[in-house]
């Protein structure tokens, strides 16, 4: 193709390697040494003799020596089967031998002529035929009778030809002569050139029918014999053989023959055959280097071959005319043989005329059928099959061009395929097209290209197209696969994007901050990434719905997205989070690249946090913004990380605000994560145990209940507090893990006091998550207070938090049940949090428990007490018992009493104590409350906590 135009050349053929060109030296200075001394007559007679005879004796027995260990062991692979080829011609080449060493016995060791006939005619008469045998063996064999036929006819074309014009020109007058001396003599005269006839006319036969393996060796051989037939030749000419005697130059022919024959298996058969040319492509207007010359192709040799073969019955037929015109010419009497070879010469020329007759027309109909046949199957194809020339234009073009461009056939031939195709594919095409043709056919015998095709409308089309080599040109077989580009793209932008928002989703997101953090922006520090999530998100899925939740998740990403600058990434990483990517400006001062991206983030939040119009309806959020800067070392993921990081520090300090990450953040995580590990592995080696603090009557100073409390102590002896290790326990996955086992082991104890004769109830701190776990599921308390043997009105349940994030409606059912069971359920930091007064309104609570925050101020400050004051009213006015927690001087005793509250725990008492401390508290049964005139109580029963099942009052932890 030009544009892409193919220009094809071959490159020269190379012989064999060194070795190869060593050996042939060798073998032609061996001869043309030969041939020297043959020309000079050897120095004396006696020397002529015995080189001319004992010296052609051994070149033979060297070339069957040769032909006879080839075949034994250096034919290999598919030059096996010529075996029985080398094996005849070693035995021809033994036969040479034999008969030159018979003369030479004859001439130089009894010095006589050599009589006639001999021993020495019978060796050199079994020369022939094998050899004749042998070149049969190494023939192509035809595969059809009529190639046997064939085959016969060729052979008897070439050898009665010659037969006919060496009668003509000598046979005639030496059979005539011989006939004087005797029949024997005349048959010997006449069958040396009878049989080299026949060698030569295999010879000529089979050059244009010789196998394909191990072409060298066999045409070196053929050349072999082809030199000893035409010495054999002159010899038998009558003018040349009176004058004959041994160590003349004919005798070089003779020696060259043997030793060429004996080099054929060995040294022709490692020359390594051309490779073939690979074609190479130029664009379109490219010129030659200049001093280059053009590279040309060189005309190969097959095309002449063939036309040779095809021609050998004409020139065999000629040949034939020639000898008798020469007869006619003479005026000589022509011969009965002559006339008879020439007549069954030109029937056999008559009958292969008949054959191939019968043979092109059954071809030239198997040709239209295949024509017909392929016709149809190119026509009625929906691909598009077209012919580039080397050239680069079209020559053919399938008529479904017309379905598949929108364009004529007969419009595209003639065109160029270059114009066909989209510039800015074409350079990627024509170097595709130089890869393929320059690779070997054997190793790549296609291709597959893709590129755009000018239609007939003028659109550009998504065409694949499988190439094919084709006489130096191309095949194309072209297909639209616009519609498979287009979903293609499709699935790709979908598989990137998210399918609510069409924002670039993590994976897009992700590679984008790769790709900044590369590149010329790697040393950018004004890179940054904004972590962004919509703060009560989730009550506007749980309220108004998810379709609406939906609807401001596609709005909030339209004005995030609106609101980024030109070149920046917003996306949606999933849920209600979303992210931003600020590309730097080059800025290098750290205050003002921060000031920058926090006036962004502020932006972005400010924008997030308008209303948002839903189905007429005002909806609000707010958004929790991290930031992280890009920093050397620091990859995509960890910048992600650490952008998130931040973001979750922004909704522990408030919500609906932006923070910036600082390296503290992350090992913070660092340590929550290795107590989290520790944790782990604490509650399988058994390293918690059970405190219990007694709950006091604040009036008495009984023990009423008691309260359990988990303690860590670590292999390494450090003891955490609740307040260090329940936060992360809460957190990890192991949080419902302790919860069960806190639980379980409190009962346990608390049934083995009772049965101790200690009755005191108590109370285990459960979060309202874990009371919802569906791992503790309700059957499985009424089981555990089977087990041990534990009334249900000996346990308290405190809850210890009502988490927004959980449902009231699952809470308070859940909490019915186990009222049912006699389980009594105590509110815990009561007074803290905004869910304080709506759990107190919707959930079925017993007793009230201080937080600690107000027990802690409620002697110093008159506001807390004041307030303090008017929940222990609420919980009077409800009917329900009320404990203070961490009651820790004896002036805070005092004052909740007076304020109505009936129970205390704390280290005014005592602290959380071991179960051997405990039971000896329990034993004595009180504690000294401080002293003083007791106010008047606000409930009816001053010494009673629970009052229900007949138990004994205990107030809850």
């Amino acid at each position: 193709m030009s544009a892409p135009g193919a220009i094809l050349t071959r490159p020269p053929v190379t012989g064999g390697g060194g070795t190869g060109m060593v050996s042939q030296l060798v073998l032609a200075l061996i001869c043309a040494g030969y041939a020297t001394g043959a020309f000079l007559g050897w120095g004396s007679d006696e020397l002529a003799q015995i080189m001319g005879d004992f010296g052609l004796s051994a070149a033979a027995l060297i070339a069957a020596v040769s032909c006879f260990r080839y075949a034994r062991g250096g034919a290999t692979g598919s030059e096996s089967s010529f075996r029985p080829a080398w094996l005849l011609f070693s035995f021809s080449s033994a036969m040479a031998a034999c008969g030159n060493g018979v003369w030479g016995f004859y001439e130089v060791v009894l010095r006589q002529v050599v009589p006639t006939p001999s021993a020495a005619d019978f060796f050199f008469l079994c020369f022939a035929p094998p050899a004749i045998v042998g070149l049969l063996v190494l023939a192509k064999r035809p595969v059809t009778r009529a190639g046997w036929v064939c085959l016969g006819l060729d052979s008897w074309l070439i050898g009665g030809s010659l037969l006919t014009l060496s009668w003509s020109l000598a046979l005639a007058r030496t059979a005539r002569q011989g006939e004087g001396e005797g029949v024997a003599h005349a048959t010997l005269t006449l069958a040396y050139p009878l049989l080299d006839i026949v060698l030569v006319s295999m010879v000529l036969a089979l050059h244009f029918r010789r196998s394909s393996a191990n072409r060298s060796a066999v045409n070196t051989a053929i050349a072999a014999l082809a030199l000893t037939v035409l010495c054999d030749a002159l010899f038998t000419s009558p003018l040349l053989r009176q004058h004959y005697h041994s160590g003349q130059l004919l005798d070089a022919g003779w020696f060259a023959g043997s030793l060429l024959l004996a080099y054929a298996p060995w040294g022709a058969r490692r020359l390594p055959a051309a490779p073939p040319r690979r074609p190479a492509v130029a664009p379109r207007g490219a010129r030659p280097a200049p001093g280059r010359p053009r590279a040309h192709p060189v005309p190969t040799t097959r095309p002449l071959a063939s036309s040779l073969a095809a021609l050998t019955p004409y020139l065999a037929a000629a040949v034939c005319t020639l000898g008798i015109l020469y007869n006619v010419i003479e005026g000589h009497r022509v011969d009965r043989m002559v006339v008879f070879t020439g007549c069954t010469v030109v029937l056999a020329l008559v009958v292969r005329q008949g054959i191939m007759l019968l043979d092109n027309i059954a071809l030239t109909h198997e040709l239209a059928q295949k024509e017909n046949h392929f016709r149809s199957l190119v026509q009625g194809s929906s691909d598009v099959i077209m012919i580039a020339a080397p050239t680069g234009i079209l020559r053919y073009v399938s008529p479904a061009a017309a379905g598949v461009y929108g364009r004529d056939a007969e419009e595209l031939v003639g065109s160029e395929l270059a114009s066909l195709i989209h510039p800015e594919d074409l350079g990627r095409v024509v170097h595709e097209v130089r890869r393929f043709l320059a690779a070997p056919p054997a190793e790549e015998p296609t291709t597959r290209i893709e590129c755009r095709f000018k239609s007939g409308t003028g659109e550009w089309l998504n065409v694949e197209s499988t190439v094919n080599r084709h006489q130096g040109g191309l095949i194309l077989n072209s297909r639209d696969v616009t519609e498979r580009v287009r979903l293609q793209a499709q699935l790709e932008h979908n598989a990137e994007h998210d399918p609510l928002t069409d924002l670039p989703n993590r994976a897009l997101f992700t590679k984008r901050v790769r790709k900044a953090l590369g590149g010329r922006r790697t040393t950018d520090p004004g890179t940054a990434v904004l972590f962004i999530d919509l703060d009560g998100f989730k009550q506007v899925n749980d309220t108004i719905g998810h379709q609406a939740g939906d609807e401001l998740l596609i709005q909030a990403a339209r004005r995030l997205q609106d609101s980024v600058r030109a070149g920046d990434t917003a996306a949606r990483l999933g849920g209600d989070e979303f992210a931003a990517l600020i590309l730097g400006d080059g800025t290098r001062d750290p205050a003002a690249r921060e000031y920058q991206v926090r006036e962004i983030a502020d932006r972005l939040r400010l924008t997030l946090s308008q209303p948002y119009l839903i189905d007429g309806n005002d909806v609000r959020v707010a958004a929790s913004i991290g930031v992280a800067f890009a920093e050397p070392g620091v990859g995509a993921g960890e910048l992600l990380r650490n952008a998130d990081l931040a973001m979750y520090r922004a909704k522990k300090g408030g919500k609906n605000r932006v923070e910036m990450y600082a390296p503290q953040m992350q090992a913070e995580v660092v340590r929550k994560s290795e107590l989290a590990a520790r944790l782990r592995s604490a509650l399988n080696e058994g390293e918690f145990a059970v405190l219990h603090q007694p709950v006091v009557d604040l009036t008495t100073g009984e023990v009423s209940a008691v309260a359990a409390q988990a303690r860590w102590r670590s292999a390494q002896g450090i003891l955490f507090t609740p307040a260090e290790f329940l936060r992360v326990a809460d957190e990890s996955e192991r949080a419902a893990e302790l919860g069960r086992w806190l639980l379980e082991e409190a009962v346990e104890q608390a049934a083995e006091r009772r049965r101790a004769g200690h009755d005191a109830p108590v109370s285990v701190r459960l979060s309202a998550r874990r009371l919802l776990d569906k791992s503790m599921p309700l059957g499985a308390v009424e089981a555990l207070l089977t087990r041990h043997g534990l009334p249900s009105g000996a346990l308290v349940i405190e809850l210890a938090d009502s988490d927004p994030r959980i449902s009231f409606d699952d809470l308070e059912r859940r909490l019915v049940g186990l009222r049912r069971l006699g389980v009594r359920i105590a509110l815990d930091g009561f007074g803290s949090g905004y869910a304080a007064i709506n759990a107190l309104r919707r959930l079925p609570v017993d007793v009230l428990k201080l937080d600690r925050g107000l027990v802690e101020g409620v002697v110093e400050s008159a506001r807390l007490h004041k307030i303090t004051a008017g929940l222990l009213r609420i919980a009077c006015d409800l009917g329900m018992q009320s404990v203070a927690d961490g009651v820790d001087v004896p002036e805070q005793v005092l004052a909740l009493r007076a304020m109505g509250c009936t129970h205390g725990q704390g280290m005014a008492f005592s602290g959380p104590l071991d179960e051997f401390r405990l039971r000896r508290a329990l034993v004595r049964g009180e504690y000294p409350v401080p002293g003083g005139v007791a106010l008047p109580v606000l409930s009816g029963r001053r010494g009673t906590l629970l009052g229900s099942n007949n138990e004994t009052p205990v107030p809850p932890t």
